[in-house]
């Protein structure tokens, strides 16, 4: 059968989507080793404990944080990910040019500043810088935020954290380079019905430090030794092969207890001592204590 597809002269063709391919910096990994992973979900749990308390405490009201997920982005993927206008707290963290990143939505602030006056939280308010008596409430907050970070991450950062500025808008505030890696970690702040999503970003390379080399990189001399250390503590399974008889299936059938089954291997000839199948050596039966075992009696050559 033969099909024939005809394109008429000036019709639209379908070319498929090309693919970018980026190439991966082995030196630079985008994603958290597992035992790092624990560490700072540990870390980023306290601090979400923390801040709940704090936050319950300055604002009169019944709040709780929760840690959602860890993961490591460029700083350029993490402010495309955020809203054009929020809430964006540059934190200096001591001598490194990057700073550290508290993102939170200026609507979440104006329901916390309604319960520090008496109100009930419920407001109209959009995204907009905050008024100058808001920025003096807001810094209350703040203090006592930073403080949690500290206490939280004080195995993971052994800076002085202090509040640098407050932006409010995500694509204006170069807290580092587009292509600096940094640690994100995104909470859920719950403070009566109103619910609301914050983050915050750290430079990983402050963090690394601490917990230690990420997928450190292997010299090319070296990568035969190691693989070598590593092949060697695989567990293998070797057995003891006995040369397959042939049967019929009514024997098989007919098999009864005590039934005696010849076998056409010789008793003084050793058997096969085989890895996944490929015999490897000779051995005869022997006796380990109250055990059996195998003494091996010739190796086979291997060419591979």
């Amino acid at each position: 059968m033969v099909i024939d597809v005809a394109i008429r002269k000036g019709s639209p063709v379908n070319h498929p989507e090309e693919k970018v391919v980026e190439p991966y910096d082995f030196r630079r990994p985008t994603t958290l080793a597992r035992e790092h992973s624990r560490v700072l979900e540990n870390a980023f749990e306290t601090f979400a404990r923390q801040w709940g308390t704090q936050l319950t405490a300055n604002i009169r009201s019944r709040s709780q944080v929760t840690f959602d997920f860890v993961a490591m982005n460029s700083y350029d993927e993490y402010a495309s990910s955020l809203p054009g206008s929020t809430t964006m707290v540059l934190v200096d963290l001591g001598d490194d040019a990057a700073k550290g990143v508290i993102q939170f939505p200026a609507t979440a602030a104006f329901g916390w500043f309604s319960h520090m006056l008496g109100g009930t939280g419920k407001h109209k308010e959009v995204e907009r810088p905050f008024t100058p008596i808001e920025s003096s409430m807001l810094k209350k907050l703040l203090d006592d935020l930073i403080e949690d970070v500290k206490y939280s991450l004080s195995q993971l950062i052994d800076y002085d954290v202090t509040v640098e500025s407050v932006s409010h808008n995500s694509q204006f505030a170069q807290a580092a380079a587009p292509t600096e890696l940094m640690v994100v970690s995104t909470f859920t702040a719950q403070t009566g019905e109103q619910s609301n999503i914050a983050t915050i970003a750290i430079p990983s390379e402050i963090l690394l430090r601490k917990l230690g080399t990420t997928n450190p990189v292997v010299k090319d001399e070296d990568t035969r030794t190691q693989m070598a250390s590593q092949l060697a503590d695989v567990p293998i399974e070797v057995s003891l092969q006995i040369p397959p008889v042939d049967t019929t299936g009514y024997d098989v059938l007919n098999l009864t207890v005590g039934q005696i089954i010849p076998l056409r291997h010789p008793a003084s000839r050793p058997l096969d001592l085989a890895v996944d199948g490929h015999p490897l050596a000779r051995a005869a039966f022997g006796k380990s204590g109250t055990r059996l075992a195998c003494t091996i009696t010739d190796i086979k050559e291997n060419h591979r």
